[in-house]
Order: C-alpha cells, then structure tokens, then sequence
C-alpha cells in the first residue's frame, strides 16, 4: 500500500508543480481566471487518487477494497501531492514572484476602489493588507495557508473515488 501511495501521491505532486509552473507566469494577465485555471490544475493533478485507489484495489487487493481503505489512501496521496505543491509555490514565488504579496495587495485594493468603497473602509482594508504582507513573511503563516489551497480539492476526490471504486463482498454481491 505504502508504494502505491508513494507513487500516485509524488505523480500527484509533480502534476501539480508542472501545471503551477505552466500557469504562473501568466497570473497577471488572466486576473480572477487565475482561480479558476488553478483549481482546474488541482483537480487534474488529484486524478492521481482515482488511479491510486483503482491500482491498490486491482493490485495488492485482490479486487477489493473498502470505502475506508479507499479514503485512508486518497488523503495520503492528497497529503504528499499537496506537499509538493506548497513546496514548488515556495519556489515559484521566491524565484518569479517575490512581489505576490505587494501585487495582491494592490489588486485587492483597486478592486476596491473599483466597487466604490468609502474611505473609511479603504482604509481599513488597506490596512488588513499590511497586517497580511506582514504576516505572510512568516513561514508558519504562509505555509499551511498555501497549504489550505489544495486539501479540499484533494479530500473531495478522495470521497468520490472511495465511493466509486470501493468493491467487497457485499459491493459485488449485488
């Protein structure tokens, strides 16, 4: 199991480094698309625990597995290809983007502007982006933040795939 795991979860996190790296450059110019295009990436990436799932069941299961081993091998994968994509968001945003934070600030705030927002609450969003490019300077802000990003995405495909590729005596009796 443990190889299994290992195997789809880096291929899982090579995917979504590869695709980070592909899309990144172009951040600027697709704007709010950028979230969109980024969780598309993640759900590719995460395909990874659907043929994890299916090769453990088919391989070392015999043609079986529970919902539960399912799941317990989804998260795994989703644990190490998540890894590696806070690992390869360190690298990219020190190399090619040592500027996100004021960047995001700004675009953060112009929508603002944008919306109309009175003064008074300029301020104080211009001051909850201090608080956060100060904060995010801190690796144990920044990290499971960055962290955050991929997880639900990840659990949501193991879910379904557990749901979907589970087979035991009592899934293939009927």
């Amino acid at each position: 199991m443990k190889q299994v795991i290992w195997k789809y979860g880096l291929f899982a996190g090579v995917i979504l480094a590869a695709l980070m790296f592909v899309t990144i450059p172009f951040v600027d110019t697709i704007g709010d698309m950028g979230i969109v295009l980024g969780y598309t990436t993640m759900l590719i990436g995460f395909l990874m625990i659907f043929f994890g799932i299916r090769a453990y069941r088919d391989g070392e299961g015999g043609g079986k597995v529970t919902f539960g081993r399912a799941f317990l091998i989804g998260l795994a994968i989703t644990a190490i290809g998540s890894l590696c994509y806070v690992a390869a968001w360190e690298v990219m945003s020190k190399t090619y983007m040592p500027d996100f934070v004021e960047k995001y600030s700004a675009r953060i705030m112009a929508d603002a502007r944008a919306d109309g927002m009175p003064d008074a609450e300029l301020a104080a969003t211009q001051k909850k982006m201090d608080e956060f490019a100060k904060s995010y300077k801190n690796p144990w802000f920044r990290l499971p933040m960055v962290l955050l990003e991929p997880l639900p995405v990840g659990l949501i495909l193991s879910l379904v795939a557990s749901g979907m590729l589970r087979r035991g005596p009592s899934a293939s009796a009927g």
